[in-house]
């Protein structure tokens, strides 16, 4: 049988923004009570009182990785370099026999060129080809047989360097999330590896990435 305290865990784990505001007591419990009242008793079919609700919001204790860990804390402060490459192309092509062919005229072409930026993410249905701007005619002309989805222009790409056993820590990629979230900043593609974490963004959000990154640091 469902109680209280379990309807509130349930909406607070479905709105991190809400849980983190609660656990660092920014966020007025009896207002929070109050507007959680109807969902609450629609949850319940019943109805149900905010002091009940408020003693359940009092209770809760929200997940480690979401609290101000000293380890996730040493985490953040170890971040490496943060890398920023623009003029950027993004291919999405639907997955195909001869992709993987076409894929190694690419790579054919892109050679020992090590100031260029190249990533490819093979998913189930589609793939995505990211390659500096300046080759884009020559990734259109080797994907002309294949069917291409979309193609955008005027990205940029912001690479962090991950502490080494990051891995193993709950909540680090959750942290980057929220920053950028908090700054409205939309993201066009993700992109990791095991000790680099990259964000692929439009031109216009390029700024308020990087400093929303740069943030977590300090």
């Amino acid at each position: 049988m469902r109680t209280i305290s379990n309807c509130v865990e349930d909406i607070l784990i479905s709105q991190p923004f809400l849980e983190e505001a609660l656990s660092r007591n920014i966020i007025n419990f009896s207002a929070l009570a109050v507007e959680l009242t109807k969902p609450i008793s629609l949850m319940l079919k019943k109805e149900v009182k905010p002091g009940a609700i408020m003693m359940a919001l009092r209770r809760y204790h929200p997940p480690v990785a979401l609290s101000n860990s000293v380890k996730m804390q040493r985490m953040l402060k170890d971040l490496g370099d943060i890398t920023l490459r623009s003029n950027l192309t993004d291919f999405t092509v639907k997955n195909s026999n001869t992709l993987i062919h076409n894929h190694t005229k690419v790579l054919e072409k892109i050679g020992d060129e090590s100031q260029l930026f190249y990533t490819f993410t093979r998913g189930i249905h589609e793939s995505n080809m990211i390659i500096s701007s300046s080759l884009k005619d020559d990734m259109a002309t080797h994907l002309k047989q294949e069917n291409v989805l979309a193609v955008q222009d005027s990205l940029s790409a912001i690479t962090i360097n991950l502490p080494q056993n990051n891995s193993k820590v709950a909540g680090l990629y959750y942290h980057f999330f929220k920053r950028l979230a908090w700054e409205g900043v939309v993201l066009y593609e993700v992109i990791s590896t095991t000790n680099e974490f990259t964000i692929l963004v439009e031109d216009e959000y390029v700024d308020k990435a990087f400093t929303a990154i740069k943030r977590l640091k300090q």
